[in-house]
Parts: C-alpha cells; structure tokens; sequence
C-alpha cells in the first residue's frame, strides 16, 4: 500500500474511532472495511479495531447500546475465527 493509501487509511480509522453513534459507526466503518479477499491479517485486523469502535459507541450511544454491544460481539467473533496467518 502507498504512503498515501495508508495515511487515507489512518485517518478513516482516526474518524471511526471519533464516532459517537451507531449510524455513525455504521458509516464510519464501511469506509475502512476491505475487500472480503483481502489477506486474512487484514480481514482479522479490520473485525477486530471495528470490534472496538462498537464497543466504545455502546457506552456513548446510550440508545442503542444493546445494538452496538451485539455489533462488538459479532465483529470481535468473526475477527477471532480468523487465522491471521491465512492456513
């Protein structure tokens, strides 16, 4: 990846951890996700730091926090099924 792409990158990730709300979340996060062909560290990565942006909106977004603690677990699940190593 380009010094470019991966400062771009940076700052999306930079922005998906500001978000206070799930909708905002949501957005946040489609913006930085990968292409599901991506290298599994990549995939197992994304899951995981998305994992934590939900978990951090579930204790902002007080009014959806059962929504967003059920997107923390399911992103934390599918970045743990993950083999970052690919085999």
């Amino acid at each position: 990846m380009s010094k470019e792409k991966e400062t771009a990158k940076d700052e999306l990730w930079k922005a998906a951890r500001a978000v206070t709300t799930l909708k905002d979340a949501h957005e946040a996060l489609t913006k930085v996700m990968p292409a599901p062909t991506s290298d599994p560290a990549v995939l197992r990565d994304f899951y995981l730091r998305s994992a934590a942006v939900y978990a951090n909106v579930a204790e902002l977004d007080r009014g959806h926090h059962h929504e967003a603690l059920y997107w923390a677990s399911r992103e934390r699940a599918k970045g743990e099924q993950i083999d970052p190593t690919g085999t």
